[in-house]
């Protein structure tokens, strides 16, 4: 059974457990026989740079943008009532536990090829190390989403692996931010020439803006955020290369994972 309906409002919305790590009120939650995870909004703690109450809908404009591009990165996110009041609602997905797309590993054990080195530093035990990521398809294009909503919350625990090899992004409240706010392990294509099917995604972004998704955004975000994005679309064709980080924060979210 899939939820009906952009609400997806027929069916009761039973609370199951709580994931505890979340800095926000995260809950795992069935619609029928559909496991889900649900935020609501009442659970959302104040940030000094974001509009209070704001999260959830920037959860679901990033679904939104994801599904203009194509590739399936974010999981179907909706926003409706529950238990707690309304909040955001994403279809749970089970990860891959014998995967790990983004890792700590020793320096010396990295691998020669298929891996990009984003960090490097020290352990608690003095022992050098690093911070990996997979050199996939998958994850290039996550970088792209990451880019064009302006994430700043990448963390390699938001980071899903599917037994099949796709990969999905979630925890996508902290986005679409007007100023330069990209946070993210996904740095290892800085400077990397977009590939044709990666400039084709941003475009269908780029002229969604003027239509149908950018009114469909202008219910969620502000008025200068859906701008903002349009911005960020033609700076990236016209570049057509990942950025290197920009503003005047850590490029890289605390905790990492």
């Amino acid at each position: 059974m899939t939820p009906g309906g952009d609400d997806g409002d027929g069916d009761e919305l039973r609370i199951v457990g709580r994931l505890t790590a979340a800095s926000n009120a995260t809950f795992v939650g069935t619609i029928g026989d559909v496991t889900v995870v649900y935020k609501p909004v009442a659970g959302e703690q104040p940030l000094w740079d974001f509009p209070d109450g704001t999260l959830a809908r920037r959860e679901v404009a990033a679904y939104l943008v994801s599904q203009t591009l194509g590739w399936d990165v974010v999981p179907r996110t909706w926003l409706r009532d529950g238990p707690l009041g309304p909040g955001m609602v994403q279809l749970w997905q089970e990860p891959d536990p014998q995967q790990d797309p983004v890792d700590v590993v020793a320096t010396s054990a990295v691998p020669a090829q298929g891996w990009c080195t984003v960090l490097e530093g020290t352990d608690a035990q003095g022992r050098p190390v690093a911070v990996v990521h997979e050199d996939s398809a998958a994850l290039r294009r996550m970088a792209v989403l990451d880019v064009l909503v302006n994430n700043a919350d990448r963390k390699g625990g938001h980071v899903l692996p599917m037994t099949n090899g796709h990969r999905y992004g979630v925890d996508h409240g902290v986005t679409f931010h007007t100023e330069p706010k990209l946070r993210t392990v996904l740095w290892g294509w800085v400077g990397a020439e977009l590939h044709a099917d990666e400039r084709a995604g941003v475009q269908r972004v780029r002229s969604g803006v003027d239509g149908g998704l950018g009114e469909q955004l202008s219910a969620l975000l502000s008025g200068p955020e859906v701008e903002a994005l349009g911005e960020r679309c033609d700076r990236l064709l016209r570049t057509g290369r990942f950025p290197a980080p920009a503003g005047g924060t850590s490029p890289v979210p605390w905790p990492l994972f």
